[in-house]
C-alpha cells in the first residue's frame, strides 16, 4: 500500500507564490509508486481548495508565480483527531454535499513565512495528531522571529550580527531616539529586515542614515516587528541539515556559497526566485577544510539547540577572520529542483526524489506533543 500524502501550499502569506513553485517542484520528482499525493491549495484568502497535482500548473510563467484561487471544491479537515495505525480522512463540499477526498498518512506543509512556517499550521495539525514533515510549533515559530532565533543562539554562544528589534509604535513615537541610538552603537552599513518575514521580502540595505525611514516603512509594510542589524562583512555560505536517523545526531551536508555579482546591493527577492542580477552558487563553497566542518558544525548545533526536527538550512556569514556568525535559521527552506537546500543534498548522494522521501519516512515515525 502507497503512503498517501497531503501536499499542502500556497497560504497567505507574501511568499505564497514561491511556495506554489516549491509545490510544482516535488509533484514533479515525487515517486508516484511509492506515494499517493493529494494536493491541497491554500488561497491567499485563507480557503482549502483541492487543486491539480500536475506539476506543470504550478510553474514560474513569464516571470510570474503561479496562484492558488477559489475554484477547486473546499477541503475539509478531519473531524477528530488521527489515532496511531489508522488514516485520517480528508474530505471536500462539492455540489452541496460532502464527500470523501482522501486517506491521509502524512502532511507535507510546503508554506513558507506566516501562517504556514511560523507554528500556526503546525498547531492545528497536532491537534488532529496528524503527522506532518518539519519542526514543532515553538521551534518553527521561534525561526521564524529572526530577533527570536538570535537570542536562542546566543543563549548557546553561537555568534550572530549585533542589532535591535524595533516595533511599530516605538518607531511612530521615538523615531529620533533609534536613529541617535544606531548612530551610537551601530556602525554602518544596516540591514533593516522584518523579523518575521521570509525570502528577503521587505529587507533593505542602508548606507545613509537618510535612507533609514523609507527602509522602516518597507520593512513594517511585511511586520510590524523590524530587527535592524550591521551588515557582517562576509562570505554567505548556506549549509542543509536533516534529523539524525537511529538517535544519531542531525546530517549536514558540505556548505555551499552564494555568490553575488556587483550589481546586486544583497541576495534579494528577485535574485533568489526571479533572475535579478548576477548569482552563482558554488558547491562546495571555496573555503578551507576547516571552515567548511566548522560551519557544519555550527548547522548541526543550531539545529540541535533550536529543537529543530526533519529539515533546515542554516544560513552563516564567514569572515576573513575565519569566525562563523549565524545569519537565519530556515525551517521550510527553498525546495525547488534548483534550490540551495536539494542542491546540497544531491551533492552529498541524496537525489531530489529520495531527500523528498526521507522526510516523509521520517515524519511517518515521529511523535508528536502530548497526549
Amino acid at each position: 500500500m502507497r503512503t498517501s500524502v497531503a501536499l499542502l501550499f500556497g497560504g497567505r502569506s507574501g511568499e505564497h507564490g514561491i511556495s506554489c513553485v516549491t509545490a510544482g517542484g516535488i509533484l514533479a520528482a515525487i515517486d508516484r509508486e511509492r506515494f499517493a499525493v493529494t494536493a491541497v491549495g491554500i488561497t491567499r484568502e485563507g480557503r482549502w481548495v483541492h487543486v491539480s497535482d500536475d506539476p506543470s500548473d504550478w510553474t514560474l510563467v513569464d516571470g510570474r508565480a503561479p496562484e492558488v484561487v477559489a475554484e477547486g471544491p473546499e477541503v475539509v479537515l478531519p473531524a477528530a483527531r488521527h489515532r496511531p495505525g489508522e488514516r485520517s480522512m480528508l474530505r471536500q463540499v462539492t455540489g452541496g454535499q460532502i464527500t470523501d477526498l482522501a486517506e491521509i498518512d502524512v502532511v507535507l506543509p510546503l508554506l513558507h513565512g506566516a501562517y504556514g512556517e511560523d507554528g500556526t499550521i503546525q498547531g492545528m495539525l497536532e491537534m488532529l495528531d496528524l503527522p506532518y514533515v518539519g519542526s514543532g510549533v515553538l521551534a518553527s515559530a521561534t525561526c521564524m522571529d529572526k530577533a527570536a532565533t538570535k537570542l536562542s543562539l546566543r543563549a548557546a554562544g553561537l555568534e550572530c550580527a549585533p542589532g535591535i528589534v524595533v516595533h511599530e509604535d516605538r518607531w511612530a513615537a521615538g523615531a529620533d531616539e533609534v536613529r541617535a541610538h544606531l548612530r551610537r552603537h551601530h556602525d554602518l552599513p544596516w540591514f533593516i529586515k522584518p523579523a518575521r518575514a521570509g525570502s528577503s521580502l521587505g529587507v533593505t540595505r542602508v548606507e545613509d542614515p537618510e535612507e533609514l525611514e523609507h527602509a522602516m516603512k518597507t520593512a513594517f509594510a511585511e511586520d510590524p516587528k523590524v530587527l535592524i542589524e550591521e551588515a557582517v562583512v562576509g562570505r554567505e555560505v548556506e549549509c542543509g541539515v536533516l534529523q539524525g536517523t537511529d538517535e544519531r545526531g542531525p546530517r549536514t551536508t558540505v556548505p555551499g556559497e552564494v555568490l553575488v555579482g556587483d550589481d546586486l546591493d544583497f541576495y534579494d527577492y528577485e535574485a533568489k526566485y526571479f533572475g535579478k542580477g548576477t548569482v552563482s552558487i558554488d558547491v562546495p563553497a571555496g573555503l578551507p577544510d576547516g571552515v567548511l566542518e566548522e560551519v557544519r558544525e555550527v548547522a548541526s548545533r543550531a539545529f540541535t539547540v533550536l529543537g529543530l526536527e526533519g529539515l533546515a538550512r542554516v544560513d552563516v556569514f564567514v569572515t576573513e577572520q575565519g569566525r562563523v556568525v549565524v545569519n537565519e535559521v530556515n525551517t521550510m527552506p527553498g525546495f525547488t529542483p534548483y534550490s540551495m537546500f536539494p542542491v546540497l543534498w544531491e551533492h552529498m548522494g541524496l537525489p531530489y526524489a529520495e531527500l523528498i522521501a526521507d522526510l516523509i519516512e521520517q515524519a511517518r515515525s515521529r511523535r508528536l506533543g502530548p497526549r
